[in-house]
């Protein structure tokens, strides 16, 4: 026997991350320069992919419960419902997600 479920309808907040946005980092959002500053063992930490050798133009890392993830260009990182972090494909980011607000002034 099979039960159907559908997905509750919750609101996150995402940022696209482009080569030029982790070159420049003033487009950031909040929640990601305070997760940038986490320190690295901590869940939802972000970091650099050559820290601490880097020299901005390589990727992304999220320390998320499920392990170390990169965010590849033009993935969107997802703050959640419960404010976890993690990097989503941009096919389907746009094939999951509707835009409710844009809060970029």
């Amino acid at each position: 026997m099979s039960i159907q479920y559908r997905k509750k309808p919750v609101v996150i907040e995402a940022f696209q991350m482009t080569r030029e946005r982790r070159q420049d980092n003033s487009e950031w959002p909040t929640w990601l320069n305070i997760a940038w500053n986490l320190n690295w063992h901590e869940k939802g930490a972000v970091s650099c992919e050559d820290f601490p050798n880097s020299k901005g133009d390589d990727r992304l890392l999220i320390n998320t419960l499920e392990g170390i993830h990169v965010v590849g260009w033009d993935d969107f990182i997802i703050k959640g419902v419960q404010g976890e972090l993690y990097p989503c494909k941009p096919q389907i980011f746009a094939e999951t997600y509707d835009l409710v607000k844009d809060n970029e002034q």
